[in-house]
């Protein structure tokens, strides 16, 4: 009788940290919002926009640096590189405030009319790092969403 209440309190452990040890899962996109043309003029040019995601994880991160290039309808828009301290709460929605600086020369020889009151296709690829407790891990970025654009 021991040995098999010996067992089942085993299996039960070992059951809590199989599903106390899941991977994390991944942060899930919301909407951008407050775009806005932070500098402009003819050689450089940026502007700001803030990210909203939602963590489905049962615990929390901080997000310490991103490196990310931004594409429109498959063409560059530019870069952002930042080093910031962003508190990710457990199960909560969190905004990230992106500073992006735009190529001028790509996009006046793409066209600025096409980023007018249009569906576009935005994409970012880079790196983010995230952790927790002082110990971050770079995390690859590849993310595609089709957003109405309005830039005036």
């Amino acid at each position: 009788m021991k040995k098999i209440i010996t067992w089942l309190t085993g299996f039960a452990f070992l059951i809590f940290l199989m599903t106390s040890c899941r991977t994390p899962q991944d942060l899930e996109f919301r909407e951008f919002n407050n775009l806005a043309l932070d500098k402009i003029g003819f050689s450089a040019s940026s502007l700001k926009v803030n990210l909203v995601y939602y963590n489905p994880n049962n615990f929390g991160m901080e997000l310490n640096r991103t490196e990310l290039d931004i594409y429109v309808d498959s063409t560059f828009l530019g870069h952002s590189s930042q080093e910031l301290q962003v508190p990710i709460p457990r199960r909560d929605v969190f905004t990230i405030p992106l500073k992006v600086d735009l190529d001028m020369k790509n996009l006046f020889k793409n066209g600025l009319v096409g980023l007018m009151n249009k569906k576009v296709a935005i994409r970012a690829v880079g790196n983010v790092k995230v952790g927790k407790a002082g110990v971050y891990k770079n995390f690859k970025v590849d993310y595609t969403t089709i957003q109405q654009l309005s830039l005036f």
